[in-house]
């Protein structure tokens, strides 16, 4: 990973662009403060669909944690 002042980033957007699109994560700061992250729109789209499947096991191994005891009309019904 990377990591450029705000005032390069500026000055070096096309090259930021080339290396991003090579795979390179690119952090800006602002006065040493983190404030942005470039990542490649293919890299984020992939990293998206590893969590949602990760996370899809993960509910599929659990057991259920609750008992429901009430029906649906009860929970909508006029008070």
């Amino acid at each position: 990973m990377k990591t450029i002042t705000a005032a390069n980033a500026n000055r070096e957007f096309s090259n930021l662009l080339r290396e991003v699109r090579k795979g390179e994560e690119i952090t800006i700061l602002s006065r040493g403060t983190p404030v942005a992250k470039i990542i490649s729109v293919n890299s984020a789209v992939l990293q998206k669909n590893a969590m949602k499947t990760l996370l899809l096991s993960r509910l599929k191994t659990q057991g259920i944690t609750g008992f429901r005891n009430w029906t649906r009309d009860e929970l909508y019904k006029d008070s």
